[in-house]
Parts: C-alpha cells; structure tokens; sequence
C-alpha cells in the first residue's frame, strides 16, 4: 500500500467507529441484553417430536409437574424454561409424563439439559468478568514493558482503548442479533484481546524499527504513517485469511442451525475486523498524536526548570 496519511484521517475513522457504537448502545436500549442461564441460573430442557402437537397440549401436561415453566412448542420442538433450578427427579417426572401422554409422537431429548442456580450463574458471571480485565491489565503492562523505548505507556493505553473498542463491538453483536450471552461470549472476549494484540505489537514493531532508522527530527505523525503503511497488506492479509475461516464456519453453522456455534463464530467474525480496523485506524494514529503533543510540550518544560 502507498503511504497513506492515516494520522490526518483519523477524524473520519473515529467517528465511523462512533456512529457504529451509538447504533450498538441504542439498539441495547431499546431491546437489552438477553443472558443465558449459563450468567442468570435456571432450567432448559429440549425435546424434539414426530407427528404434530399443539402448545396447549403440552403446556397442560408439563404445568401439572411444573407450574411456573415456560413451554414452547415449535414445528417438531419443544423447550421448557424456568428461571429457577429443578431437581433431577422432577425432571423425570416431566419426560415421563410427556412420553405417556404423547406415546405416538415419539418424544425424545433433543440437546443438553442444564439446570443452574442462579448464584452459581451470577458467581460464574462475575468469575468471567474478572477474567477479562486480568487479560487486558496484562495486555498493558506487556505493551508497556515491550515498548518502552517509544513511549511504553502511551502505547499501552491506546492499544487498551483499542481492545475496549473491539469488545464492545463484539458484545454490540450479541445485542443486536439477540444472540445470549454465555460462555462464548467470554471465548470470543478473549479471543479478540489476543489478535487484536497481535496486530498492535506488529505495527509498534515497525514503529520502533523506522524511528531507528530515520533522522531523529523526523516528525512521529510521518514515521506512524509509514510503519501502518508497510504492515497494512500483512495484516489485512492475515485477518482476511482469518475472517474466511471463522466466516465459513459461521456460514454454516446458520445454514445447520447450530446455535451455540452460532453464538462464536458470528460475533468473532465481527471482532476480527473491529480488531483490525481499531488498530490500523484508531489506535495507531491516535497514539502518533499523543507522543507529538507530548513532544512539543518537553522544551517548555526544559525551559521551567531552567
């Protein structure tokens, strides 16, 4: 790629990313957040079944052993949800009596029963949430350490907002498509810190290398420019290749109906451009301008203390 003037660009790009997390926020305000039992507690019991049934049925046999599930009954399904957890007997007290009062319909589990209480989703919930901010606090200090020669902090707090931009982006996803947050959200958490990391430690990299090479008074906006444009086809490259791997999985998954794939590989596929559009056009450019500003602000601190 030619050398491009990302640092001059950088209005438009973070107003871009703006406009994106102001539709994400209103779209959350409007229709909230939906959590899976995995963060709130409580019971899903899937079945599937042949031939047909109405809801009222196969509410009036299920409200006989639990009265306050919710059942829905879809073209061959049937879920029964309750916000609390039940016992394992219950349970099967409820498969029974749908077995005997649907014998011809054949009515078999069709997916993972889980049954959780709600403080072990909460404790779950908040063990996750603490597993996040330990990855990006390392994330910091890692970047700090490593590029300490350029103006570690600096480096480590925009490659921070970039991070935070990404996983807002990804849980924005969830929002939207109405997708639950589960434990994939946490997977697809962590998997975004890791790549969009990469690519900030890719392109500091050149960063680091170009300041050597070129004269010191060489301004920092010009030398940005340069490290983003000779690392750009490397790292659009790479989240390409990325982005048609977990894609097609995504593809495929919707086509199958495999929810809990579904709910990775979806808002992965978002992250990854989040990921690379945050570091490329964001985070880079907007750390160029800090170290300038700083820069011009060290002769009149030299001239106070004279």
């Amino acid at each position: 790629m030619k050398n491009f003037d990302f640092v001059a660009k950088r209005k438009i790009f973070s107003i871009v990313s703006v406009a994106i997390l102001l539709v994400g926020l209103i779209f959350n305000i409007i229709f909230g957040t939906k959590m899976d039992i995995s963060f709130t507690g409580g019971t899903e019991l899937p079945y599937s079944y042949t031939g047909e049934l109405t809801q009222e049925a196969v509410e009036k046999v299920v409200h006989d052993e639990l009265p306050e599930s919710t059942v829905t009954v879809g073209d061959g399904s049937i879920m029964i949800t309750l916000t609390d957890a039940v016992e394992l007997d219950t349970i099967s007290a409820v498969e029974e009596a749908l077995e005997k009062a649907f014998a011809d319909n054949k009515i078999t589990v069709s997916g993972e029963r889980r049954s959780l209480q709600a403080s072990y989703g909460r404790t779950f919930f908040v063990k996750c949430l603490v597993a996040i901010a330990l990855a990006s606090l390392l994330v910091v200090l890692y970047v700090g350490l490593r590029f300490r020669n350029i103006g570690g902090v600096s480096a480590a707090v925009l490659a921070l907002a970039a991070l935070l931009h990404d996983i807002l982006i990804a849980y924005f996803v969830f929002v939207i498509f109405r997708i639950p947050l589960n434990d994939n959200f946490v997977a697809v958490i962590l998997a975004i810190l890791g790549y969009s990391l990469n690519d900030a430690i890719v392109i500091y990299d050149r960063i680091r290398e170009n300041r050597k090479k070129m004269d010191k008074k060489t301004p920092i906006t010009e030398i940005v420019n340069l490290s983003l444009s000779q690392s750009f086809t490397r790292t659009l490259n790479t989240s390409v290749c990325t982005l048609i791997a977990i894609g097609t999985v995504a593809v495929v998954a919707l086509i199958t109906g495999m929810d809990s794939i579904v709910s990775f590989a979806l808002p992965m596929s978002v992250g990854v451009i989040a990921g690379f559009y945050s570091t490329t056009f964001l985070c880079t450019p907007l750390w160029a301008v800090w170290v300038e500003y700083s820069e011009s602000k060290k002769p009149a601190k030299k001239a106070k203390k004279r």
